[in-house]
């Protein structure tokens, strides 16, 4: 697989920073302090990374840790840096190493951790295989198992048994991820709910109308009338979102209504499909990227940058959520617009937030289009109707606190492995 993964970065690019980190060379991570425990916390991606945020505080609060954190993505990776640079005190950031037995093998002497951690849906043989070498607890947090994941997985149970009997404990983000991780051989034992971390990442801190608007003015929406105009945001979009949005949003313009379309593509590399689209458009347009300064008002925004979603999120009056719309399929998240208080759409493909979109859409805090073409009659009756916005936006806001606690509940459940003796970490596991 080596030579695929090659190839896949060096066209979205960004790898080049420590990419021997990915050898398993952690040179910059000193050896560990005698009376220290450590934990090592892998983050995929930039989502990932964010909701294990909160979780890190606490960690960071307990006296005689270190923590390691990881990332696999060159932009998670540069995210941790920033996050956690070398003033933070007790934590390091690193690159994941290959799951390979030589790089693997290199990282875990170099770590030595007590306690592994892994999030979501991240299962890596070789990783696990150094961590039942070395007796040490390998812990599974906001455990999620997609449909597409599980359906894969339960063609090798024979595999997935193998594996999942490495991890010493399971923190499911739903009682049906818990149910899957059971079927696929997980000890039962083994397997707790507590909800889903992402509900507790902090979202920016609120806007005041003012700050609001100057923020839509700095994405050059801007309009002649007295009233602002109303902006659509594209989150997290995937290809042939974007030029369906483009049809919704001209659809909307030709209907009189006065908007704004701000997208902000999952993958920032995608820029390069963009531009073409855009240029098809008789629509003024500006690249968030270009770090140019915007002399005119534009109708079209592309935020082609990472980690800023949340904050571009509260000068929106709609949210469209990506990777909803076919060919596409399994949903980005939601949470971000919903802890926004944003009015939130998204197509029939959101397979990978299943319980939550069922949830949003009994709180009356979402709607899903059913069809692309359902798009734009849709977006245009809610773009018109601002009482139904706001009673959207407030059941979001107020359905996103109901279910924050989830990552309280991960931490305790996490202490005891920071506490306990190897001898005893099987018990801990069975009475916890």
């Amino acid at each position: 697989m080596f030579p695929y993964y090659l190839g896949r970065m060096w066209r979205r690019g960004g790898y080049r920073k420590d990419f021997s980190h990915r050898w398993g060379r952690l040179r910059h991570i000193p050896p560990k302090p005698q009376g220290v425990r450590r934990i090592w916390l892998q983050a995929v991606s930039v989502g990932e990374l964010g909701s294990i945020r909160p979780l890190v505080a606490q960690l960071a609060r307990l006296p005689d840790v270190e923590i390691i954190i990881t990332s696999t993505t060159s932009t998670a990776y540069t995210l941790a840096r920033s996050t956690y640079g070398y003033d933070v005190p007790r934590i390091y950031t690193a690159i994941f190493p290959l799951d390979f037995q030589p790089c693997s093998y290199a990282a875990w002497r170099c770590i030595e951790p007590d306690l592994a951690v892994l999030t979501e849906t991240e299962l890596w043989p070789e990783h696990l295989y150094q961590a039942w070498c070395h007796s040490t607890p390998v812990v599974l947090i906001n455990g999620r198992l997609s449909d597409r994941s599980f359906r894969r997985y339960g063609y090798f149970k024979g595999v997935m048994r193998s594996l999942l009997k490495k991890l010493t404990l399971i923190i499911a983000a739903s009682e049906q991820d818990a149910d899957r991780f059971r079927l696929l051989g997980m000890d039962p034992a083994k397997v707790v709910t507590v909800g889903n971390i992402k509900f507790d990442s902090e979202p920016p801190a609120a806007l005041d109308p003012e700050a609001a608007l100057q923020l839509r003015r700095d994405l050059g929406f801007e309009s002649q009338s007295t009233v602002p105009p109303l902006v659509i945001l594209g989150a997290s979009t995937w290809p042939e979102e974007e030029a369906l949005l483009l049809d919704a949003f001209e659809d909307a313009l030709a209907s009189g209504i006065d908007c704004r379309l701000l997208l902000v593509p999952r993958h920032a590399e995608r820029r390069r499909e963009l531009i073409p689209l855009l240029e098809r458009r008789s629509l003024a347009w500006h690249l968030r990227s270009s770090g140019q300064v915007l002399s005119k008002p534009v109708m079209v925004h592309v935020a082609d940058t990472t980690g800023e979603l949340s904050r571009l999120t509260q000068a929106a009056d709609i949210a469209f959520i990506g990777k909803s719309m076919p060919p596409n399929s399994g949903g980005q998240t939601p949470l971000e617009a919903a802890a926004c208080g944003v009015p939130i759409l998204y197509g029939p493909h959101m397979n990978n937030f299943r319980q939550i979109c069922s949830s949003l859409e009994a709180a009356a805090a979402a709607v899903p289009i059913a069809k692309p073409e359902a798009l734009s009659p849709q977006l245009i009756q809610l773009l018109r109707n601002q009482q139904s916005r706001q009673s959207m936006g407030t059941a979001a806001r107020e359905w996103h606190e109901r279910n924050r606690g989830a990552t309280q509940r991960t931490f305790e459940r996490l202490q005891p492995f920071l506490k306990a003796s190897e001898v005893n970490i099987e018990r801990t596991v069975l009475t916890s």
